[in-house]
């Protein structure tokens, strides 16, 4: 029986996916399991650590029976995951010490404010990539060396053991070779100094967190252990892990952007853009900065910007304001006028990122009359994505000297087409929509299999299944769409100056 098969396994916040394809990139199975948040307290967001283990098996004893395999069969695994949901375990038995502390907790609101008055505020993005905020497992990690007993004790005796779900995961299901991550979940940690590929010791002291307990920095390709896998008639085997990467990393690298210049974003609560930026990394201000992917002797970097909230936004149209009756509206009611009436939309309802990041700002409906409509509500939100999508695209060329070509998207929002056609036109480049959407997971996979030797490099890697729907940017009058992109400064001016 031939062994001809790889396993991609993604876990993400809000589930677990796996996929198995083989060396033509054919997808032979699939299964997706849904995970559950827990709320133990207002603000805090967690997740059970034997849930996690317990659905990442589900879905590879799914796949494997979609796929009409045998374990045995998988040549190696690769593992993505959530970033900033952190897991603690003891070293001597492989028990979790606590519930992971999601990226969405808010308990480290303190912190925030602490650091911010501290002489790590002023040099923090520079080290670190990013500026701290409550999502930065780091800060969770002082949160529990303050706050619970069994983590202090393990760390006390050294036997604490702290990393994201990935790492988690190799060492409940299987084996691991060492205390090991790559460099890309390393550095989404909040404790790596990643331009000089170290953890960054004041840092570390200040936040009271043991350096023994941290995982040590590899390539994305890497040996990393062993995981025993179950088809569904119990039969098992054990498979290699040979490669760990980031979600978003891992998003970026599924959708084929391994040039400088390539972007991606994706569309879901928030719209992120990646953008890959090769084996140098800038000095940024305003776009985070962060290790891609570390392939042979190569460590490649990205810029990744998030934007307002995007997916809660539409929540809030529907829900709250009674704009929409359902996601389905967007598309419908966004085509059925010809512009947005002269109605801006800037959605800060949780303040403005990349590339204004001003956590204050707030949210506004601007030069609305009694002719309004919702459908001019709802074609001002999506032009509204378009140019904090252009205000990006104009900072990353500013500040990092790279010029983005075109973009890839993806995500709930991406699944409008006059949303994809706004972008194009407001970027004045190719939007690019994969009918194919699993990318991360289909990521894991390929990296797996260029450790294992399936293929012999990056360019022998097969393309993304399926096809693309491409978006060229419109003939639009250069002075409608500057009068539209000058009324969106204004207003971004005017909601900075109403705090």
């Amino acid at each position: 029986m031939s062994i001809s098969f790889l396993l991609g396994v993604d876990q993400g916040s809000s589930g677990s996916r796996a996929l198995i394809v083989d060396q033509a990139g054919t997808v032979h199975g699939y299964a997706y399991r849904p995970l559950a948040r827990l709320h133990p307290r207002p603000d805090w967001v967690e997740q059970d650590p034997d849930e996690v283990a317990a659905g990442v098996t589900a879905v590879i004893t799914e796949a494997i029976g979609k796929a009409k395999i045998q374990p045995n069969q998988i040549a190696a695994c690769g593992l993505t995951c959530q970033r900033n949901t952190d897991f603690v375990w003891d070293a001597r038995n492989g028990r979790s010490l606590s519930n992971a502390i999601t990226w969405q907790d808010l308990r480290t609101r303190e912190i925030v404010k602490e650091i911010e008055q501290s002489p790590f505020a002023a040099e923090a993005k520079r080290r670190l990539g990013y500026a701290p905020g409550t999502y930065m497992t780091a800060l969770h990690l002082k949160w529990r060396m303050k706050n619970e007993t069994a983590v202090r004790q393990a760390a006390k005796s050294g036997h604490l053991r702290f990393g994201q779900s990935a790492l988690w995961l190799l060492t409940t299901l299987g084996q691991a070779h060492g205390h090991q991550m790559d460099s890309s979940l390393v550095q989404a940690m909040g404790l790596y100094d990643f331009r000089a590929k170290q953890y960054w010791a004041e840092w570390l002291d200040w936040l009271n967190v043991p350096p023994d307990a941290l995982p040590e920095a590899t390539p994305t390709l890497h040996l990393f252990g062993e995981i025993q896998i179950a088809g569904p008639g119990g039969e098992t085997a054990v498979i290699p892990v040979t490669a760990m990467i980031g979600d978003q990393q891992a998003a970026l690298f599924g959708h084929g952007c391994r040039t400088p210049g390539d972007a991606e974003s994706t569309h879901g609560t928030a719209a992120y853009v990646k953008f890959f930026l090769g084996s140098h990394p800038p000095h940024q201000e305003h776009i985070n900065v962060y290790n891609a992917w570390h392939l042979g002797d190569e460590q490649t970097y990205c810029l990744e910007a998030p934007t307002t909230v995007i997916g809660a936004a539409i929540r809030w149209m529907r829900d709250n304001a009674r704009f929409l009756d359902d996601y389905e509206d967007v598309e419908r009611l966004a085509t059925a006028v010809p512009d947005s009436g002269g109605v801006m939309f800037v959605p800060a309802f949780t303040g403005l990122d990349a590339p204004y990041n001003d956590p204050n700002a707030r949210a506004a409906l601007l030069g609305m009359t009694l002719g309004t409509q919702r459908g001019h509500i709802v074609r001002a939100f999506l032009e509204a994505l378009g140019y904090q999508l252009r205000a990006i695209k104009e900072t990353i060329a500013r500040d990092a000297g790279v010029t983005m070509g075109q973009m890839l998207v993806g995500g709930g929002v991406s699944a409008s087409n006059i949303a994809c056609q706004i972008q194009a036109d407001m970027l004045n480049i190719p939007i690019l929509r994969p009918t194919f959407t699993e990318t991360t997971a289909w990521a894991a996979a390929l990296l797996a299999g260029l450790q294992a030797g399936v293929w012999s490099d990056v360019a022998s890697l097969p393309p993304l299944p399926g096809s693309h729907h491409r978006f060229e940017p419109c003939p639009i009058p250069p002075r409608n769409l500057e009068e539209g992109y000058g009324r969106w400064q204004q207003a971004i001016r005017l909601i900075r100056s109403w705090q």
